[in-house]
């Protein structure tokens, strides 16, 4: 039999040269007429990227103005938003998460538990490692370890049966805080500031507070700008390292500098000519002209010398630990931020790229009750005054607090008897402010505090609520890469209405 009797009738047609020229007439007219349809409007209804039946909402940027102030898609109850990351995942067992089983079962390993966790052996349940106490008018049950927190419990809307997709830290960091495992995703703050722009000038719209002990698990991927536009990556930087290079010279006066700097816009001005509609040139000739309106702004913001002694003792600046002073600067500095219309600010308390076992964050695997007890130290005065300062200047009214960490632990004790391994089925966050329910719990862990039971929250949701919050519509807000409408929320997430006010 020759080759070409191998060849069906179909593939006959397919080599065929009139067969191949009018197939391909036919499907070029198609994507013509598609594109004309799509011009009009007239395929938002079908669009394959848009599954939910929403066209996607891109922001119309000015690539000489990136941080312009752009409106929401709705009217938000916030304006800014302050997010408290605390990295190595925070006991909810033992801090928020009231399980009064964890007492009755002490030594016991009841059935359902696993053999084997993410480090190892699992060993027996373990009461809290501090006593709970009911606290404000709601009586709501915070643990000894954050006093100060629990003060302000009534303020609070706390979210029990939050879940995410892995238990390892690098991912879990990045999951919480780009919506991805993988890293080279935009951050939270990128997305929000990519859409809102900033009502600030003279500051970065998106502002990273590095913990004093370092950078995150992730690094700069949880606050970069992934593949959005250079303009919107968080700038990073701490009361105690300010941003670099921004102090001029002694030997060049002011007039020297102002000259310097008209010179570089006219340059920058005619470079941008040559190449219209280049983001990156843009962003870097943005980011360029922000530096020099932060020689003069960021000093003033930074200088917390004139805050008066009584905001000093509510964030706890003159006592303590070392990293305690340094964190309550860190508190003190986020307020300014927040004052001076900060989009985002984004606040870090711990650090550590390659670990630590909480020593430099919460990644409690053995001596939890000493190790959280350091972190708490570290995180609780100060966090509280932080939103309590707020509350007192009314900034609470257009501020969001975002209080997370990337997920719980377990409610027994690892094979060596002193931590707690960790915990991917069930974790606490808690929000505050603008636009949320105060002194309100929602979702429910089971008796142990090992899987979420009711009210059952992914990532995704968190985030999508968060975005609602600021007048985002997650299903909306993308960006085109990669032949993808790349949303923070992927294709997953519901905003959870039963935390709204």
């Amino acid at each position: 039999m020759s080759p070409e009797e191998h060849i069906s009738p179909i593939g006959h047609s397919l080599l065929n040269r009139r067969s191949f020229m009018k197939n391909s007439g036919f499907s070029l007219g198609a994507l013509g007429l598609a594109q004309l349809l799509s011009k009009d409007g007239l395929l938002a209804a079908s669009d394959p990227t848009s599954f939910t039946g929403k066209s996607p909402i891109r922001p119309k940027i000015d690539p000489d103005n990136p941080y312009a102030s752009r409106d929401p898609h709705f009217n938000p109850p916030a304006k800014q938003v302050l997010v408290i990351f605390c990295p190595g995942a925070v006991s909810h067992v033992d801090t928020f998460d009231y399980k009064p089983d964890l007492t009755k079962y002490h030594g016991q390993k009841p059935p359902g538990i696993p053999a084997v966790t993410f480090e190892g052996p699992s060993g027996n349940i373990a009461k809290p490692f501090w006593n709970f106490k009911p606290r404000g008018k709601s009586g709501k049950m915070v643990s000894d370890l954050v006093p100060h927190l629990g003060e302000m419990a009534d303020e609070f809307c706390f979210l029990h049966a939050l879940h995410t997709q892995t238990s390892a830290h690098p991912q879990g960091e990045n999951f919480l805080n780009t919506g991805f495992t993988m890293e080279g995703f935009p951050s939270f703050g990128a997305w929000v500031t990519y859409a809102l722009g900033s009502e600030n000038e003279e500051l970065p719209a998106f502002v990273a507070i590095n913990d004093p002990r370092g950078l995150a698990r992730s690094g700069k991927n949880n606050f970069g700008n992934g593949f959005l536009p250079a303009a919107f990556q968080g700038t990073d930087f701490s009361a105690k390292s300010p941003p670099a290079n921004l102090q001029r010279p002694g030997s060049y006066s002011a007039a020297d500098d102002k000259s310097t700097i008209n010179l570089l816009a006219q340059l920058n001005g005619k470079h941008l000519e040559r190449y219209p509609g280049d983001a990156n040139l843009a962003a870097r000739i943005a980011s360029y002209e922000l530096a020099g309106k932060m020689q003069t702004s960021i000093p003033d913001v930074m200088d917390i010398s004139n805050e008066p002694k009584s905001i000093k003792k509510l964030y706890g600046v003159e006592t303590g630990t070392d990293l305690k002073k340094e964190y309550a600067k860190n508190c003190i500095l986020a307020r300014r931020l927040i004052e001076k219309g900060v989009r985002v600010v984004q606040l870090f308390n711990g650090s550590d790229p390659s670990g630590g076992n909480g020593i430099t964050n919460w990644d409690s695997h053995s001596n939890i009750d000493k190790t959280h007890a350091m972190q708490a130290e570290i995180m609780d005065q100060p966090t509280a005054g932080l939103i309590q300062d707020l509350k007192n200047r009314g900034l609470l009214d257009d501020t969001l607090v975002v209080w997370c960490t990337e997920f719980g632990r377990m409610p027994f004790l690892q094979g060596n008897g002193t931590g707690r391994d960790h915990n991917p089925d069930a974790f606490t966050c808690f929000l505050a402010g603008a636009g949320v329910k105060k002194g309100y719990s929602f979702g429910e862990s089971d008796n142990f505090g090992f899987k979420s039971i009711s009210g059952k929250s992914t990532v995704y949701d968190f985030n999508a609520t968060i975005l609602h919050l600021m007048g985002l519509d997650h299903e909306r807000l993308s960006f085109y890469h990669n032949g993808l409408e790349r949303r923070l929320t992927n294709v997953h997430g519901h905003v959870i209405k039963q935390v709204l006010a």
